[in-house]
């Protein structure tokens, strides 16, 4: 597969503090890639960067081969962030229904991602007076049904049960299938393994490793307590196991 997006050298810092230091990767088109990496790791100032919402110090993001500034990105990165509650005094279907005309989004899709995402108790519920994981789920709807091609999600299975994150990963996958990058941050790795197709390992704001399964086993460290790798031996067990 080609890449959809490459990024080079981006970095990050707050006065003293590096939060990102020299990240490179490549995201491929029609993939599900996973940002793996312990808290703190940097993560959300990656996806914040790349959506084009924090400005960085250095460093390229190219689509297609051609470097895009941070507004040009608008039209291809639709960001998904972390626990928000977006016009939260509106019910759930005006919000699906907002995204699909504000963003030129998939009206054929509607009915199917509603369902998918079992949103139908719910569709009249203000946003604000859901559960988290409602919430998410809605937020989520609202990600798929846009246009943009990559669609880029900070943890998307926060405040999900098992059965659920089951489901919504199943999701995830399909909508993947129809033509769409998927670039997620995921905290669990066993998670991870369930949707994606290769991994992003990222650790004190730097990139340790990144590829498939089998290349990350080249990678893998022994020792759990090396800084510099956050996947050591149990971690890529526990990526193994979760893909059986």
């Amino acid at each position: 597969m080609l890449p959809a997006v490459s990024v080079s050298g981006l970095t990050k810092s707050y006065g003293r503090l590096t939060a990102l230091s020299d990240v490179s990767l490549t995201i491929r088109d029609g993939e599900v890639l996973g940002l793996i990496g312990p808290n703190g790791a940097g993560k959300t100032t990656l996806f914040e960067c790349l959506a084009g919402v924090l400005p960085y110090d250095a460093g390229t993001v190219a689509f297609d081969g051609a470097a895009l500034p941070p507004r040009a990105r608008a039209s291809r990165i639709f960001y998904v962030p972390d626990g928000i509650a977006p016009w939260p005094a509106q019910s759930v279907r005006w919000a699906l229904d907002f995204a699909i005309g504000f963003f030129g989004g998939r009206a054929d899709r509607r009915a199917e991602v509603i369902e998918r995402l079992a949103l139908t108790p719910f569709l009249s519920s203000p946003i604000g007076t859901l559960s988290k994981g409602q919430r998410k789920r809605a937020v989520l709807a609202i990600g798929m049904l846009t246009p943009h091609p990559v669609l880029m999600i900070d943890e998307p299975f926060d405040g999900l049960d098992l059965r659920q994150t089951r489901e919504v990963g199943a999701a995830l996958r399909d909508h993947a299938a129809d033509h769409r990058t998927l670039f997620l941050s995921i905290h669990q790795i066993s998670d991870a393994a369930r949707v994606c197709d290769r991994f992003v390992l990222l650790s004190g704001g730097r990139v340790r490793g990144e590829g498939t399964i089998d290349e990350l086993r080249g990678i893998a460290n022994p020792n759990s307590g090396n800084p510099d790798n956050p996947l050591n031996s149990s971690d890529l067990e526990a990526i193994v196991l979760a893909r059986m």
